[in-house]
């Protein structure tokens, strides 16, 4: 959900890849279901490995409830998230709509960091990868 969110409103100042320590082996159909609601298509998404990933990782957002190793001197930022696997329609929905409001937050605090006149992404420079580790997680209660 995050990477489809970051795609859809941050191009400008990130290149998100959602990858974990140990992925999924697909992405749930309620997922996709519900991201397609905000008009966003997670179609050409899939699990990875954080071996995976390509480029390089400036920020990591952990949302795995676990700690994580020193990956790549890259800031890890942890979002405490609700997983919202084998939940109803209703939880899928509220963690989207929490997803989506953190990475509008997210993206607002790249953007005010963006020195003066750099709105355009010059030819072949790539903008700041933001990881997003979705690996399942037990539930909290």
């Amino acid at each position: 959900m995050a990477e489809g969110f970051a795609r859809a409103y941050g191009m400008d100042v990130l290149h998100a890849q959602s990858a974990g320590l140990a992925p999924a082996l697909g992405v749930v159909s309620l997922t996709h279901q519900v991201m397609l609601e905000k008009n966003i298509d997670l179609s050409d998404c899939y699990p990875k490995r954080f071996e995976d990933v390509e480029g390089d990782v400036d920020l990591i957002v952990n949302m795995s409830g676990y700690e994580l190793p020193t990956l790549l001197g890259a800031h890890v930022e942890v979002w405490e998230i609700r997983d919202p696997i084998g939940e109803s329609e209703d939880v899928f929905r509220q963690v989207r709509d929490e997803i989506e409001q953190r990475v509008k937050q997210l993206i607002e605090r790249l953007r005010s960091r963006k020195p003066a006149g750099s709105e355009a992404i010059s030819a072949g420079a790539q903008p700041a990868v933001a990881e997003v580790d979705t690996r399942r997680r037990p539930t909290r209660q």
